[in-house]
């Protein structure tokens, strides 16, 4: 009898990671998902010497995490954002701010200001560049270090938002110099951020949180608890006083960016349902979510006690950072 050759192995289908689905994964599943070659051999991440710094740090800071999962691969981002489809809805984004900026300055916006309001966004508006900067080095600090590529995504694109917000009131900045030469805007706010009391207690809680090493306390102290305050604080108590002020232009660009948050929010909060899963994880979160909690109302009381004519925006904006992490369950 002939000798029975032995049977040819099959190649690998495309996309052979994504088979158990069966069925055709989708554009997010293809460019999104098991990107991460530094989670092959978690124990020697970069494929060199595995007693380098930079390997024992994630060893330390991402590995060896409270924080855990059998397996953070199966993250999906909510709204299955990849690349493409970012830069889509950004663009849109983007356009309709410079809508808004491009209108209002035709309008004479700024003009019509009192010189009370003025000095308020001297003082509690424009040095927010800083803040938004410090939200942006916290989301890239997480993009680094997250365990899978679907929540580095998220948090790239979190970033990029974050950046979008500088950008805005940098803008905001120079218009209003243009217009108020002699208060003090593009030359105070680094003064003002790191000197006057109002600010003091976000400046607090973003340099402590972006110490927080551990990828998944970055996490917490970033999405769980500085960004909702600053959200909060900045962006609704802040929108909703300027527009009583006569501000319009600060309402709506609020408004504006609280899209953004939202969409953080979403992806946040499916990491958090997924880390529940798993027993041991809500006392983990909790814990640091208890750790920064206090941080966070001091720095919402003292941004928000400076607003005028604001009475229960302090308040209003700590019962909204409870009720998100409410939601989450991790009230």
């Amino acid at each position: 009898m002939p000798e029975q050759q032995p049977e040819i192995l099959k190649p690998l289908k495309t996309w052979s990671h994504l088979a158990g689905s069966r069925r055709r994964p989708s554009e997010y599943e293809i460019v999104s998902t098991n990107l991460h070659y530094h989670m092959d051999n978690p124990d020697n991440p970069w494929e060199l010497d595995p007693d380098i710094h930079m390997a024992q740090w994630y060893r330390q800071y991402r590995n060896e995490s409270p924080l855990k999962h059998d397996d953070w691969d199966a993250f999906r981002d909510p709204d299955q954002l990849i690349y493409r489809t970012y830069n889509l809805l950004q663009d849109g984004q983007e356009t309709y701010v410079m809508g808004l900026f491009d209108q209002f300055n035709e309008r004479g916006h700024d003009q019509m200001l009192s010189p009370e309001w003025v000095a308020t966004l001297a003082r509690l508006y424009t040095p927010a560049r800083y803040l938004f900067h410090a939200l942006q080095l916290g989301s890239a600090y997480i993009h680094q270090m997250a365990p899978s590529s679907t929540i580095t995504n998220c948090a790239t694109y979190q970033t990029a938002d974050s950046l979008r917000w500088v950008t805005h009131t940098a803008y905001r900045t120079k218009e209003l110099s243009k217009t108020w030469p002699d208060a003090g805007f593009g030359d105070n706010e680094r003064q003002t951020w790191e000197s006057d009391a109002a600010w003091q207690g976000f400046r607090e809680l973003a340099e402590k949180a972006l110490v927080a090493w551990d990828w998944g306390e970055s996490f917490v102290a970033i999405n769980l608890v500085l960004k909702p305050a600053v959200e909060e604080a900045l962006l609704v108590q802040m929108g909703d006083t300027a527009r009583s002020q006569g501000d319009t232009l600060l309402g709506l660009l609020t408004q504006a960016q609280l899209r953004d948050a939202e969409r953080h929010r979403r992806w946040a909060g499916a990491l958090v349902k997924m880390a529940l899963e798993m027993e041991g994880n809500e006392a983990v979160l909790k814990g640091w979510v208890e750790q920064y909690l206090p941080m966070a109302d001091a720095a919402i009381d003292a941004y928000c006690n400076a607003l005028p004519e604001s009475e229960g925006a302090s308040a209003a904006a700590r019962d909204a950072v409870r009720d998100f992490h409410a939601q989450l369950g991790l009230a």
